[in-house]
């Protein structure tokens, strides 16, 4: 029989290969894992989203204001944490409303335009992978992150991914 850590490696590999994902660009934290990585706990947050038009927007929005000029990495794992913030029952049930919540993202991110087209059509894919219900793998049930670099004395920050100039974690 296998040993746990193998396992889990195992799953998660599996996980990045069915997402079509590479690991190219993906830093997880040094020395940090995600605690909670059941096949439950993923399940539920995959679940596709019967999103209108609207919801993609807002989507897109997220991703752009907060990681436009980062990899396509940064914006899967931006989209990632919108989607666990809609599924958590903590949060708004809809995109653009956890989007639109104040001091939660970019100032503007619901008013300003998006005028670069090669990225709104770049985004505009990922966003549809995300509401078909993949997720960045190595953000897990992460739902917050900030600007990578920026350092905070909070003991509560658990760490689990640096990807498109930002560092994304958990809350405990």
């Amino acid at each position: 029989m296998t040993s746990l850590p193998s396992r889990l490696a195992l799953v998660a590999f599996t996980a990045i290969a069915l997402a079509g994902c590479s690991m190219a660009g993906i830093k997880p934290m040094p020395g940090l894992v995600p605690q909670r990585a059941t096949a439950a706990i993923d399940a539920e947050l995959a679940a596709p989203l019967a999103a209108t038009s609207s919801e993609r927007d807002c989507l897109m929005r997220a991703m752009y204001f907060e990681s436009n000029r980062g990899s396509d990495d940064g914006l899967f794992a931006v989209g990632t944490v919108v989607m666990n913030r809609v599924a958590d029952p903590k949060y708004p049930k809809s995109i653009c409303t956890v989007v639109g919540q104040p001091n939660q993202f970019a100032t503007g991110i619901m008013s300003n335009p998006m005028n670069e087209d090669a990225s709104v059509q770049r985004i505009a894919a990922i966003a549809d992978r995300l509401l078909a219900g993949e997720r960045h793998p190595a953000v897990g049930t992460a739902k917050f992150f900030h600007q990578a670099g920026l350092t905070f004395g909070y003991s509560n920050m658990h760490y689990v991914l640096e990807a498109g100039g930002n560092a994304f974690y958990e809350r405990h």
